[in-house]
Formats: structure tokens, sequence, C-alpha cells
């Protein structure tokens, strides 16, 4: 059975270059996702999430492949992040971020198929957040990205670096700092953590 990976299918939005910022439109695509504030490191809710997240996406996953014959990789972790007082959120008081934690799921998978994967969560697992979390589609646009390579704690200058490009390229930023965690920090190196930093903008008016 032929494993659909869809980092590969949309090589363009989850592998982009560390050296260069770049410039992608990013189509509408399916995701759960469940809400939440607080610093990550510290915040309750946010273990939380991950964990009905990753339970439920697992679980679509073996129905996929047991009940259709389609089985895919499971994707990465996403976060879109933000604050009601965004100089906290430049300063990294995490304690005041917002945010939505979410994990992309191929466009086979339906409401239906969300249904019956949180039934069978809630009868073997029934995580904190289940009832949190929501199933739908995201249309992130028009955006700019790179690639952060190293730790998390060190995003700033990669963060400052991508804004000065989309200023550069004629850009105002809209909408919310968007993540993607494509190395797992439980089994890599920091230095060698690989994070997609990508920011929705807009043509700055004339």
């Amino acid at each position: 059975m032929a494993k659909l990976d869809l980092k590969k299918m949309y090589r363009e939005f989850y592998n982009p270059s560390v050296k260069e910022c770049s410039i992608v439109n990013v189509p509408e695509l399916s995701f759960l996702m469940v809400d939440g504030a607080g610093d990550p490191n510290t915040a309750e809710a946010y273990r939380e999430a991950l964990e009905a997240l990753y339970t439920m996406s697992y679980t679509l996953k073996f129905l996929s492949k047991n009940d259709e014959n389609l089985d895919y990789v499971v994707m990465a972790l996403e976060g879109l992040w933000w604050a009601d007082d965004m100089e906290s959120f430049a300063s990294g008081d995490k304690s005041t971020w917002q945010w939505t934690a979410m994990i992309m799921q191929p466009d086979h998978i339906t409401e239906m198929h969300v249904a019956t994967a949180r039934e069978e969560v809630r009868r073997k697992k029934d995580p904190v957040a289940l009832d949190r979390m929501r199933f739908e589609q995201f249309t992130e646009g028009l955006s700019v990205q790179i690639m952060h390579l190293g730790p998390y704690a060190d995003e700033a200058p990669t963060i400052s670096r991508l804004h000065t490009f989309a200023a550069d390229s004629g850009y105002n930023l809209r909408d919310k700092h968007h993540e993607i965690y494509l190395g797992d920090p439980r089994r890599t190196a920091p230095e060698r953590l690989r994070t997609v930093i990508r920011q929705p903008v807009v043509a700055a008016s004339g």
C-alpha cells in the first residue's frame, strides 16, 4: 500500500529555504485545531491540546488505512500565535500569548471521518481537549516564509529577517504568526530543529 506524504505533495509550503525568504500563496487546507492561551512551555492547556491532536490524527490515519485502504504520514504540529498586546508578543512574554495548535489532514478526510474518530477516541482515551477540538478548512493565502534552523528560543532574528523581507517586497503583515514544527524536540538536538516560519501578508497600499 502506497503511503501519502503531504509534506512532499506540498513541498513548497513545508520545505522552504533556510537561506532565502520566499513568497507563497497557501491554498485552502484541512486541519484539526485547538485554541488556547498561555506559555506553551508551562500551560497545561497546550499539553492537553497536543495530546488530543495527535490522538485524533493517528486514529484518523488508521481509520483511513483500515476502512479505505488509504495510508498517509501524520503531518507535523503547527501553531498560530498572537497576543492582544503585540508588544508583549514581540518581547517574548509568553504568558500573554494566544495560540491555535493544529495538524493538517488529507483532502479525503471528511467531517464523517472526524466524527467517527472522535467517538473512538472518546471511548478509548477521552483526552481533556477533545471537545475543544474542531475540524475546519483554513486558507492562509499570500504569505512570506523561511526555514529556521536551531532552537525555538533563537527564532527572533529569523522572524525579524522575514518581516524585513516582507516590507522590502512591498507587503504589510496581517493575521497571525505561523510556525510548523518539523523536528521532534525530544529526539533532535536543539541546533538541528527545523521550523517553518510563515507570516501572511497583504500588498502595501500605494
